[in-house]
């Protein structure tokens, strides 16, 4: 950092820490556009692959425990997925395609512009991804670049969720990441942040030893990890002062003037030819994108950030006598999807930092550097509206809720029946495994999230239905003895829903019939 702007650089108190969540739903095979495989290519070509890009490069300079990076068994299986990597290999090909259509057609700034990006991305694809997404993240995670976060295998509101079928997906998720990376996360960002009292000791039977909640559930103090009620399991706060500064509706970083506009397309070519120019500007008269405005944007904000932690930091420690923490944590699609110059913002703050006399490290860092503080007894909450549950459990929602508990219900009965029939034991059972499969799919946080939101609401609540029929379908014909017809079906259905292979109905708990 240089100039008259820059920040002190004299060392201050405590940590920073940076925490990224890296999640998508099961998208592949069920649909394309506007909402599904086209969401994961999305965010694979401008979040992930330069968030990853940005990492190793700061890696090659030496540089280590730079931020937590959380990524979902459910998004790390679709990164991995050969059908997956076969379509995101293809969607690049198709955006250089574009991109050279917006140069025939007039514009040319925007055509070089879009080119080389795609051009980088289908390189770096090539050469990095084209065996999946867990060589690249494994050599991040073997450089001590990173600590790496885990979580549930399918992204489940876990408060909501059937304790047994909750304890199944997140000791076979932190398997899942162990099996694709080599290492076992002892650190998750729990889905949503949602909470409920117990689930430490869950996590603590895991081998869970912490995890991100919201500010305000820290009683908007999370200047250190704090045990959860008489257990050892550290619980993260998001520190909301600093995390605000980055993305907030109202005076977030992304929505400056000469940054990319997110929502304004060009119809013919799918490329977004405009920035922000003003919150009040409709899409026609917008202004075209410009690289070196948004850049100069990008430094300001970089400095502003560094800033901003200084003096957090500072003014925390004072308050608690002791050197504090400050977390910020944010959705990694957030860097490049939704905010174009996100990954040159994070590439620049956390060379900034350092240089400007805060030490950074990861969650797991904190803990073993001893941010910790007294045990809180945390109650029920989420990082959604209202920082409840209303989102996953509000009224809007209440069909989906009950949805849920059926589908569960008729899950674990059903499996239990097959156990019971062959003794408690057997050989492992395609169908068994696939009706699991499906409702774990079912019970996806995503879904109420996307009604509560708005957000495709419609495609949310047919993925909803549509996982809960095939458990539906699956269970009446095991229920009525027709085991060829249940083999067929689970067949059916694993074409579209096949991941997590290693997924084992036999791993689930059971405690006999009565």
């Amino acid at each position: 950092m240089t100039g008259s702007h820059a920040p002190d650089a004299t060392p201050v108190p405590g940590q920073f820490t940076l925490v990224l969540h890296s999640h998508l739903p099961w998208l592949a095979h069920h649909g394309r556009w506007p909402v599904g495989e086209e969401w994961l290519y999305q965010s694979w070509a401008a979040s992930y692959l330069p968030v990853a890009r940005v990492l190793r490069r700061l890696a090659a300079e030496g540089r280590s425990r730079l931020l937590s990076l959380g990524i979902t068994p459910v998004l790390a299986a679709q990164l991995d997925d050969p059908h997956c990597l076969a379509g995101m290999h293809h969607w690049l090909g198709n955006w250089q395609l574009r991109a050279d259509e917006a140069a025939l057609s007039g514009n040319a700034a925007l055509g070089r512009y879009e080119h080389g990006l795609a051009g980088a991305a289908l390189t770096d694809f090539e050469q990095r991804w084209r065996h999946g997404g867990s060589p690249v993240w494994r050599e991040l995670i073997d450089a001590g670049a990173i600590e790496l976060l885990g979580g549930p295998l399918a992204h489940p509101f876990q408060p909501l969720l059937d304790p047994r079928l909750r304890g199944f997906e997140l000791t076979e998720g932190l398997a899942d990441a162990r099996h694709r990376w080599g290492h076992t996360p002892t650190g998750i960002w729990a889905p949503e942040c949602g909470f409920t009292p117990g689930m430490e000791n869950d996590y603590a039977a895991a081998g869970v030893t912490h995890f991100m909640v919201d500010g305000p559930a820290l009683r908007g103090d999370s200047t250190l990890g704090r045990p959860v009620w008489d257990s050892d399991v550290l619980a993260f706060g998001r520190d909301l002062q600093v995390s605000y500064r980055v993305w907030s509706p109202k005076s977030g970083y992304p929505g400056h003037g000469s940054y990319r506009d997110f929502h304004h397309y060009d119809h013919d070519t799918g490329l977004k030819p405009a920035r922000v120019t003003g919150k009040s500007v409709a899409g026609p008269d917008k202004a075209p994108y410009d690289p070196e405005l948004a850049a100069a944007a990008v430094r300001r904000d970089v400095e502003d950030f560094v800033r901003t932690v200084r003096e957090r930091l500072i003014a925390e420690s004072e308050r608690i006598g002791r050197p504090a923490l400050v977390v910020a944590a944010f959705d990694t699609e957030l860097f490049g999807h939704w905010w174009h110059e996100g990954p040159q913002w994070l590439e620049q703050v956390l060379r900034a930092l350092p240089e400007a006399g805060v030490s950074v490290g990861t969650l797991a860092d904190a803990r073993a550097r001893g941010y910790v503080g007294e045990p809180v007894p945390l109650a029920d909450s989420s990082w959604g509206s209202g920082k409840d549950w209303r989102v996953w459990a509000g009224d809007r929602v209440r069909d989906l809720v009950e949805l849920n508990a059926d589908i569960v219900r008729l899950t674990l009965d059903t499996l239990d029946k097959m156990r019971a029939e062959n003794g408690g034991g057997g050989p492992r059972d395609a169908v068994a495994d696939q009706l699991l499969r499906e409702a774990i799919l079912a019970v996806s946080s995503d879904w109420a999230f996307m009604v509560s939101k708005d957000s495709a609401a419609g495609y949310a609540r047919d993925r909803a239905h549509r996982h809960a029929h095939a458990v539906r379908e699956i269970a009446a014909a095991v229920a009525a003895g027709q085991l060829a017809k249940a083999r067929q079906l689970a067949a059916g259905w694993y074409a579209a829903d096949g991941l997590f292979p290693g997924l084992d109905a036999r791993r689930l708990g059971w405690e006999g019939p009565a």
